[in-house]
Formats: C-alpha cells, sequence, structure tokens
C-alpha cells in the first residue's frame, strides 16, 4: 500500500499545481463585460494575463494574444539596421557637402571682398585680353568691374 501512495500523492500535487501553469485571457465582450477564460475566443482582443512559467515563447504568446505586432525576426532587424546605417551615411554625407559648400562661398565671399579692395584702392589693375597680352583697366573699365564686383560679393557673401 505503501508504494500506491506515493505516486498517488504525486498526481495529486501535480493536479493541485496545473492551476498555476494555466493561462488566463481577459477580454470585453459588446456589452463592455468582462470574461476572464483558459482559451481566447475566436476573433476577440484578449490580453494573455498568466503564461506557463519558463516558457521560452512566453512574450511571443503574450504580444500575439494582445493583439500586438510579433516580434521582429534577425533578418528583418538586419534589414531595419542596414537602412538605420544607410540613412545615417547618408545625412552624414549630406552635411559634409554643405559644409565643403559653406566654406567654398566663404572663401569666394574673402576673394571678392579682397577684389574690391583693390579696384577700390586705386592701384593699376592689369588683365590679360583675347591675345594674351597684359591690358590696364581704365577708369571706366574700372567702375564698371567694382559694380560687378559688388553685385557678385552680394550674391555670395549672404
Amino acid at each position: 500500500m505503501r508504494r500506491l501512495c506515493l505516486p498517488v500523492s504525486a498526481l495529486l500535487a501535480l493536479f493541485a499545481a496545473m492551476p498555476a501553469f494555466a493561462q488566463i485571457y481577459q477580454w470585453h465582450d459588446a456589452e463592455g463585460k468582462t470574461h476572464y477564460a483558459d482559451i481566447a475566443p475566436p476573433g476577440v482582443n484578449a490580453v494573455l494575463l498568466r503564461v506557463k512559467p519558463g516558457s521560452v515563447t512566453d512574450a511571443v504568446e503574450a504580444a500575439a494574444t494582445a493583439g500586438s505586432a510579433q516580434p521582429k525576426s534577425l533578418a528583418e532587424q538586419e534589414l531595419e539596421f542596414r537602412q538605420r546605417r544607410a540613412e545615417a551615411a547618408e545625412a552624414q554625407a549630406k552635411a559634409e557637402d554643405e559644409e565643403k559648400q559653406a566654406a567654398e562661398r566663404a572663401r569666394s565671399c574673402e576673394q571678392a571682398r579682397n577684389q574690391l579692395t583693390a579696384l577700390k584702392s586705386g592701384q593699376r589693375i592689369a588683365r590679360l585680353n583675347s591675345k594674351g597680352e597684359r591690358e590696364y583697366l581704365d577708369e571706366a573699365g574700372r567702375v564698371a568691374e567694382i559694380e560687378r564686383t559688388e553685385q557678385y560679393a552680394a550674391s555670395v557673401c549672404k
């Protein structure tokens, strides 16, 4: 009789512990009443309240039952990571390009201001003509060149 008692008591302990391993679902019906059950009815947005302890898929089941999105696969995570990295590289390239353009504008502005200073100082300004000969600006050419350079400087030095 002693041998029989041990398996029977073990079975009774197992049956007593079974509710601890059960899954409990909660949902609201059309009238707003709250219902609880161990099986979620189909077509109802049920929330998983208790999951089997130690189950590897606890989080997955809870998310699926609550109507949440499934966790992303490694391939989807890798794709998102690559997209974020490509977007970051694109943003960095864009920022570098804007920085280069700003530096070029600053250099052009400085050159235009230096050119204006030289033109307004009264010193002789020589240019090469189409034949490659040196040609000096007369007063009318100087005034025209000053106006042109001022317009250029105004557009570049914003």
